[in-house]
């Protein structure tokens, strides 16, 4: 009987780091059956995601082994070595309000198996959503928020973040901005899909400025919350082409469509270990 794992590593780059990754592994009897690496040269940051088969270890002995291998010779605090086994599928908290296109998709997609998460809770500042979350036998909390008393409503949020032992929460058009302190609080786990070209660049050198956020297309964008608004690394993108021809209510449906799409694929990457934050922007592996 085999266990597999997904291995994922973030650190300085530096001579010998492969090497002592895959003699650790070998140190628990595991064979590589998918990796990928990349070393981002703006910042010297090395990423690396494997995919192992092992004779029914323990993910914490084969984190132990790696990480005993590459202690010698490694001079990185800042280094992030994760293990997760691979039937272990991230937790979700998803987030909507009136719009639900993306939350059908999503859905859609998770019952299919198509989305390897398990969908813990959805919350909404409107009941519409409510028969959606039922039917699926999913629990929903209505949170209805105003200005006074949004700190409270945020609270109830993250108590059902801790009392879930959420891994990411999903923002499927919430049409309400986070305060810094949620913001703060969901670090590199909230995932949100703007409906819009992000981000626009201005002033001199756009380019440069569109390679330092680490753009990958240009079209609806999913992309990781923080405090400064729409201004999140980025994770996914694409494109709905149109023409003078398209109706406004054809434009909105094309963009509902190109929503569905760039969110899916995003919580499907992170779902899967193939995000790694890298300052400002990602590193995601296909």
């Amino acid at each position: 009987m085999s266990t597999q794992h997904v291995v994922t590593l973030t650190c300085q780059d530096r001579p010998g780091i492969v090497h002592a990754v895959t003699a650790g592994l070998l140190q628990v009897g595991a064979n590589v059956v998918e990796n990928a690496q990349f070393t981002d040269h703006d910042t010297g940051t090395f990423c690396m995601r494997t995919v192992v088969s092992t004779p029914d270890v323990e993910s914490v002995a084969v984190h132990a082994a790696v990480a005993g291998a590459l202690r010698p010779g490694a001079a990185d605090p800042g280094a992030r070595l994760r293990v997760r086994p691979l039937q272990r599928r991230p937790r979700v908290l998803i987030l909507v309000s009136r719009h639900d296109h993306c939350l059908v998709d999503l859905l859609y997609r998770w019952r299919g198996g198509m989305l390897p998460i398990d969908i813990c809770a959805i919350v909404s500042n409107h009941p519409d959503a409510r028969p959606l979350a039922e039917g699926d036998g999913i629990e929903f909390h209505h949170l209805p928020v105003t200005k006074d008393t949004k700190a409270a409503q945020e609270q109830q949020i993250l108590e059902l973040v801790d009392s879930h032992a959420v891994d990411l929460v999903v923002l499927a058009r919430y049409m309400q901005i986070l305060s810094d302190r949620l913001c703060a609080q969901l670090s590199g786990r909230a995932i949100n899909i703007h409906h819009s070209f992000l981000p626009g660049f201005k002033g001199a050198r756009p380019y440069h400025q569109a390679h330092e956020r680490g753009v990958k297309l240009i079209g609806a964008t999913a992309h990781f919350v923080t405090a400064d608004l729409d201004e999140g690394p980025i994770i996914e993108q694409d494109v709905a082409r149109v023409s003078h021809t398209h109706t406004a209510e054809q434009l909105v449906e094309l963009g509902q469509d190109t929503e569905r799409l760039v969110l899916a694929r995003a919580v499907r990457a992170y779902a899967e270990d193939r995000v790694f934050l890298v300052g400002h922007k990602t590193v995601v592996f296909p």
